[in-house]
């Protein structure tokens, strides 16, 4: 299983401090999805910082844009460089964008802010195999008011994301190695919002699968979806 994280200096603990502790609560890897203007320097080597502490380190992009003419040449710009690519959603608009651009991997936390979710975007979602985000975040650092509709909104997604059959992430969103969270204590908020735990475990499962491909799709064996390059094969 995996987490996505916010590192310095888009947030408050070192890659290597968030693989640590990742690696102690028994994740398979982390994820770094650092906005684009906060991103990780280029003097830490994720490779090493993998080997040190035994766990995968992805490197990931979270897109913030102020409307989908900003967030397409961002998705242009940085796809091509990027492991797992996120986009900030938040605004109905936003979260439209986002599950009909192939190129993007994540809707990122679609609930936040005034953004919204429907069956049209699950649809879409489901058809364009773009990941909707279950941030656990507001469940797990509120309380009162603002965790009972974090609770309300999330039981939401999950109805029209399992009607759909679309695709899914669930995160805590740390910015911190003190905000994570092991997977048992995803499990029991996934429940709370009416997940089943092996659902919660694929969610957790899926920053890795989505990885995987994505690392295979830029290694040079890759051709096209489903194609790989035979062992004769040349380029012309």
């Amino acid at each position: 299983m995996y987490e996505a994280v916010h590192a310095r200096p888009d947030g408050d603990s070192t890659v290597a401090r968030l693989a640590a502790t990742a690696a102690e609560y028994g994740f398979d890897g982390v994820v770094v999805r650092n906005h684009g203007d906060a991103r990780v320097g280029d003097d830490v080597d994720f490779e090493r910082v993998a080997t040190e502490y035994d766990v995968d380190v992805v490197d990931g992009l979270e897109i913030q844009a102020d409307d989908p003419s900003r967030a397409s040449g961002h998705v242009g710009n940085f796809r091509p460089k990027t492991t797992v690519l996120l986009m900030h959603g938040g605004t109905t608009t936003l979260n439209r964008f986002a599950v009909e651009e192939e190129r993007v991997d994540v809707l990122a936390h679609p609930m936040r802010g005034r953004g919204d979710f429907n069956h049209v975007l699950a649809k879409a979602a489901a058809e364009n195999g773009v990941r909707v985000e279950f941030d656990l975040s507001r469940v797990l650092r509120t309380d009162g008011g603002p965790r009972v509709q974090a609770l309300q909104d999330l039981r939401k997604l999950r109805e029209l994301v399992t009607k759909y059959d679309a695709p899914f992430v669930v995160s805590a969103d740390a910015r911190s190695h003190l905000q994570l969270r092991a997977p048992r204590e995803l499990l029991a908020v996934g429940e709370a919002v009416g997940f089943s735990r092996e659902q919660v475990e694929t969610g957790l499962r899926e920053w890795g699968r989505v990885a995987e491909r994505n690392r295979e799709r830029r290694s040079d064996e890759f051709i096209a979806p489903g194609v790989k390059r035979g062992r004769y094969e040349e380029d012309n």
